[in-house]
């Protein structure tokens, strides 16, 4: 059997996409940024951003380095193209990490619930 290999946004090492769609959640990635890279962001400043500061950190989409980027992130979550169930489910662990971080309460459980109408 083939197995496809993707990088780990943490590490030199590669890790077998099976690995990343497993039914278990996956270890968020996100740690937080410098301060000094909070607020309005220039393109300089997200591509200077670790991969560690975004929600999909293999594709360096939403940048989570402050409270109101998370709350933007997961706004926009349903728009993200070009993306994979298995970064989906790292990006809800980031969320929920990077969201605990900034004091941001989820009512979310799960990231198929984006964009669900609560009652």
């Amino acid at each position: 059997m083939k197995s496809t290999v993707v990088a780990d946004p943490q590490a030199d090492q590669v890790a077998p996409i099976s690995e990343m769609n497993s039914k278990a959640s996956p270890e968020p990635t996100w740690k937080p940024v410098d301060p000094a890279a909070h607020g309005r962001l220039s393109t300089a400043d997200k591509a200077s951003l670790p991969a560690s500061a975004f929600a999909f950190p293999r594709a360096r989409k939403e940048p989570m380095t402050d409270a109101a980027h998370v709350r933007e992130a997961m706004a926009r979550f349903n728009q993200v193209g070009g993306v994979t169930d298995a970064e989906r489910d790292l990006a809800f662990a980031n969320f929920q990490k990077a969201a605990s971080h900034f004091d941001i309460r989820m009512q979310e459980t799960d990231w198929h619930q984006f964009g669900a109408h609560h009652a």
